[in-house]
């Protein structure tokens, strides 16, 4: 099957940002499907364009992006090159970016408006739960590795320091860079709490669901995806053995194949789709 790509299309945000698509040569229409990536995330992480490519091979318009505030450029797609976007970084500007990419592609004319599905990973799991209770074109929704809930941020003393001194950084533990994250992130979290109450948009959910998890996450617990999968009540969950929080991926991905839990992964998903 030939697959068609489109890399690095610029969509107007806040700040401009890049998305890819993958789809087959096709006389019908496409479903589409949209990749949410998580903290620390890009869209060319790993072996997400090999997944990308086996979702499309079975007919579907794949999409992924990068966050307009993920830390990455126009210029260098796959760096943290932009580290003062990634402290500007907050979940109101991740919804609005997710908004942007699904009108824009669903006006595609290869693609079926009636069929779209998120994938979120980890973060942007709660982030595709978030935008599913909210968004009614949405018809299907998959979480890999997903948070339940989008409080993560620090408390105590911890929440006082990063209030008086305006941010606080984290190690990147690959690439070693210091990456800051500013005090609005938090500021926009309460602003936005009930909003962004994982809990409670899952709960409004009525599309079909699939949760996926693994058992080996160490990012992530286990649990999470539990608690998602009796908040949403037409879900399904399953759990791959052994699967780290990344499905075996790592960046960079150099193999010319999936790993194997996250092959795995993507065959739920793809049958999941097809139902």
């Amino acid at each position: 099957m030939n697959l068609i790509k489109q890399i690095n299309i610029i969509l107007k945000g806040s700040k401009d940002f890049l998305a890819d698509a993958i789809f087959p040569e096709s006389e019908e229409k496409l479903p589409l499907v949209i990749f949410v990536h998580g903290y620390k995330g890009y869209k060319d992480w790993g072996a997400w364009e090999l997944m990308g490519e086996k979702i499309a091979a079975q007919g579907f318009y794949f999409v992924k992006f990068n966050f307009s505030h993920n830390g990455t450029s126009l210029e260098h797609p796959d760096e943290f090159a932009d580290l003062e976007a990634f402290g500007q970084n907050n979940y109101s500007k991740e919804m609005d970016d997710l908004e942007t990419v699904i009108n824009h592609f669903k006006n595609k004319p290869e693609v079926n408006d009636a069929k779209i599905t998120l994938i979120g990973h980890s973060r942007g799991g709660g982030i595709s739960i978030i935008k599913a209770s909210e968004n009614k074109s949405i018809t299907k929704l998959v979480t890999l590795a997903s948070v339940c809930s989008l409080s993560r941020f620090p408390e105590g003393k911890a929440l006082e320091s990063w209030e008086n001194d305006g941010f606080y950084f984290v190690e990147n533990a690959r690439t070693k860079q210091q990456m800051p994250h500013y005090f609005q992130f938090f500021e926009d979290y309460k602003n936005n709490q009930e909003r962004f109450d994982v809990e409670k948009a899952s709960k409004k959910i009525d599309i079909p669901a699939l949760i996926i998890h693994g058992s080996a996450d160490e990012s992530v617990r286990m649990d999470h995806s539990e608690k998602l999968h009796q908040w949403i009540g037409n879900s399904k969950l399953k759990i791959i053995e052994n699967a780290n929080h990344t499905f075996g991926a790592k960046e960079p991905w150099e193999e010319t194949s999936l790993p194997k839990e996250l092959n795995s992964a993507v065959e739920y998903c793809i049958d999941f789709f097809k139902t």
